[in-house]
């Protein structure tokens, strides 16, 4: 793909010096790694969980560690470190991000595929809100369940521990990750570190478990367990649960650092402690209870225990920023009404705190805790989202293989018709799991589904009747042009939400108040396609007549609304404003809920109840509280 000029300075070019490299290979460890490293924690445990029946005999350990090889391969090396990585939109990855690119290159697709591609990427970003809210839960839990190893004493208190530090972690949040995330990569490292060292531990004393490694053992599982071995991709399959982790985050630290770091470091760890394990099992069956705590010598139980809770605990805090990063886009996108988003530094832009979205993670993630108990019993809820998150990543990456890389048939079918399969079948796997806490993150996906799509198709509506009200800029530079209203002094700036109409606000006060101002500017914003927009091209002005101004700001979806950010750019093109001296026109619409043709009536009043709870204008884009007017409508959707 040509490189892009709307990329955010840090991202124009990926040729870094070596430190940068360094320090950004080392960033991606302890943030892009952090929840697909701690899946050894569990996986193998459910894997040969009592209410599965697999017994901890060679074949069923071999074969299951060649699962576990392969998927890691297959799934994680090849089809998102390689594959999908590629599948940038200007240096950003992440689900929205690709929807958006599936698209926009589309070339002469209809609008009805078009909606469909939207949906499904929608559907797919909603899905890592259930994520984010089970994988806290399930991570720390089962980090802190290494105390049982220790001692029974602690037993009856692992969940409130739990709940202890959850609350905690979301707590913090407010204050922002930049310093404690300075430390993310070397604790990350050491983790993985550490995951070597144990595995290997065992892997020389028991070295044939390494024969795993060949495909035929996971061929002479399903053999031996018939149908039944099917059961087992479902928990194989949490060894590859950061899988999406590696795309959303592309665009903090680029492709190279987390290729390398993956290829490196992650993946040689993750293989060499999930061996190790197996190696265990195969000496002792009785290990199978919990093989990565029974892997850990006495004396080191409990700094263990320390090590994997702050692990956890790191692979948790990425996964709630990526749920604030994607709450961001989906604002800026469209797809959501406003909240309060607040910048924790003012060197990073993408360190942001959502309160709304953070503290019901919170609520969702306690909740699981006390419900569940167990991280066993919770393990059953993880996988059925992630799953058919990884499918509709596979599904718009094989859209893009198709419009924007060109790629023909026979590739796209040799090239990414296995990853459909092999998604399908993980996928079939973990839907065994719906009537065992598998429907939790699906109803919660769901239900923010029907939000988006709520608020998606609740502003056409609006939009059309603001439309039946709203005159054409014809009329508007008539009144200007003729001498039939008085000028007053000062500069009025109208919000208008559309190019091609007047606001209500303005057209009412021209009819009702028979003046206009010295200088009227109609301030419209516009997100684009694009993550960033460089500043060069991020304002539009035309001058529509003697002292009537439109101004464009374009925006990429992961940009800031801040209208005193763009101030700057705005008195730099000639258009001189003083906040402090302009009065801001804002039009709220009071939408009123009707049985006219358009949505259900409850869905209506569901977007009426949503938009009377947006943040307002006011505090969205950062304008003068004192300095702003609004003028009230009614419409009828």
């Amino acid at each position: 793909m040509s490189e892009s000029t709307d990329k955010p300075p840090q991202e124009l070019s990926h040729h870094h010096p070596k430190s940068s490299i360094h320090a950004l290979i080392i960033g991606a460890i302890g943030v892009v790694f952090g929840d697909i490293g701690t899946s050894p924690l569990y996986a193998i445990r459910e894997s040969f969980h009592a209410e599965h029946g697999f017994a901890a005999n060679p074949v069923n350990v071999l074969g299951a560690l060649s699962l576990i090889f392969w998927s890691l391969m297959l799934i994680i090396s090849l089809k998102y470190v390689v594959l999908i990585l590629r599948a940038d939109n200007k240096g950003e990855g992440g689900i929205l991000a690709l929807e958006t690119l599936a698209r926009k290159n589309g070339g002469n697709r209809t609008r009805r595929l078009s909606e469909v591609i939207l949906m499904v990427g929608i559907f797919g970003s909603t899905l890592l809100y259930g994520d984010g809210i089970i994988t806290p839960a399930i991570s720390v839990l089962s980090a802190l369940e290494g105390l049982k190893e220790a001692t029974p004493v602690f037993e009856p208190y692992v969940p409130l521990i739990t709940i202890i530090i959850l609350c905690v972690l979301f707590s913090v949040q407010r204050y922002g990750t930049a310093r404690i995330g300075l430390i993310f990569g070397p604790i990350t490292a050491l983790w993985f570190i550490v995951l070597s060292v144990l595995g290997l531990s065992k892997i020389v004393e028991h070295p044939e478990v390494l024969s795993a490694i060949n495909p035929i053992h996971a061929l002479q599982f399903f053999v031996k367990n018939g149908p039944r071995g099917f059961i087992i991709l479902g928990t194989i399959f949490l060894t590859v649960t950061g899988g999406e982790a590696l795309y959303a985050d592309m665009g903090h630290f680029g492709k190279s650092p987390i290729r390398i770091g993956w290829f490196s470091l992650v993946l040689p760890s993750l293989l060499l402690n999930y061996f190790g394990q197996g190696a265990l099992i195969l000496n002792d069956p009785q290990a199978v209870e919990n093989p990565f705590y029974k892997m850990v010598p006495a004396w080191g139980l409990y700094p263990m225990v320390g090590l994997a809770t702050l692990a956890t605990v790191i692979a948790s805090q990425a996964l709630i920023s990526g749920v604030f990063s994607l709450t961001k886009q989906a604002i800026q996108l469209g797809y959501f009404p406003r909240m309060g988003i607040v910048h924790t530094s003012d060197k990073e832009i993408g360190q942001i705190y959502v309160p709304f979205v953070n503290w019901a993670m919170l609520i969702g993630a306690v909740w699981l805790v006390i419900e569940f108990q167990e991280s066993s019993a919770m393990a059953a809820a993880y996988g059925i989202a992630v799953s058919l998150t990884m499918l509709v990543t596979t599904f718009l990456a094989l859209l893009v293989a198709r419009s924007v890389w060109k790629w023909s048939t026979p590739m796209l079918v040799c090239i990414i018709g296995p990853f459909v399969l092999i998604d399908l079948a993980f996928f079939a796997s973990n839907s065994l799991k719906v009537f065992h806490g598998g429907w939790i993150p699906l109803v919660i996906a769901a239900g923010i589904f029907l939000l988006m799509v709520t608020w998606i198709q609740g502003r056409k509506l609006l939009a059309a009747g603001l439309a039946e009200h709203s005159l054409p800029f014809a009329w508007l530079v008539e009144q200007f042009q003729s001498s039939r209203y008085g000028r007053v002094e000062g500069t009025a700036i109208y919000m208008s939400g559309r190019r091609d109409t007047v606001p209500l606000a303005l057209s009412h006060n021209v009819k009702h108040n028979k003046v206009i101002h010295e200088r009227v500017i109609l301030i419209t914003y516009q997100t684009l396609d694009v993550p960033h927009v460089r500043s060069e091209k991020r304002v539009d002005i035309e001058e529509l007549t003697n002292g009537l101004f439109r101004v464009t700001i374009s925006l990429g979806f992961m940009d800031d609304p801040d209208f005193i950010s763009v101030l700057g750019l705005v008195n730099e093109k000639g258009l001189l404003i003083d906040p402090e001296q302009s009065t801001f026109f804002l039009g709220r619409e009071i939408v009123l809920a009707t049985r006219k043709a358009g949505m259900a009536l409850w869905r209506e009043k569901l977007f009426a109840f949503m938009g009377r709870n947006a943040q307002s204008p006011v505090t969205y884009f950062s304008l003068p509280a004192k300095q702003v007017m609004e003028v009230g409508v009614q419409i009828e959707i």
